[in-house]
């Protein structure tokens, strides 16, 4: 098995076209498992299989729990693309970073502004052995290049489409 590496900062390059230029696309596909409700019990395939497992309602909120949930999915997207952006940053600077970790929190919740059900995040990115001046810059280049961060900043283009 080939030695994984990290991807190269050319990844980091600032585009100039004019129209959004897909690099990687990825589908994936929800049923509604036992409960027929995604979000109880729902399965989540990806169309390669890499990801391929079964969602349970957390007992906060009134299911068995047993499996992961939405939540989850998200908090670790987050932070995975977080912490890779942050180490090619690193990497472009020139700073070695050992022992980067990013924790993130998400909450589901009751939105004031509507009544209806939202969600928050928080992250906290553990550089050890970085200056706090040079770590907080860094941290403050990769919100402004991290598409998670940006999603969470600035909304995403998204499009509902049905099929019968």
């Amino acid at each position: 098995m080939a030695k994984l590496s990290p991807p190269p900062t050319t990844l980091l390059d600032t585009y100039r076209g004019t129209e959004f230029q897909p690099l990687y696309t990825t589908t994936v596909n929800v049923t509604g498992g036992e409960a027929a409700h995604g979000r109880a019990s729902g399965i989540v395939r990806s169309e390669d299989g890499g990801l391929d497992l079964e969602l349970r309602l957390p007992p906060a909120l009134g299911g068995p729990g047993g499996g992961t949930n939405p939540e989850q999915l998200f908090a670790a997207g987050y932070g995975a693309c977080f912490h890779g952006a942050v180490n090619l940053l690193a990497a472009r600077h020139g700073i070695e970073l050992h022992g980067a970790s990013v924790a993130v929190t998400v909450a589901f919740g009751c939105d004031p502004m509507d009544g209806r059900h939202s969600l928050t995040a928080e992250l906290v990115v553990r550089l050890p052995g970085l200056d706090r001046t040079l770590a907080e810059r860094l941290v403050r280049e990769t919100e402004r290049i991290c598409p998670y961060a940006k999603l969470v900043r600035q909304g995403i283009e998204s499009s509902v489409r049905v099929e019968t």
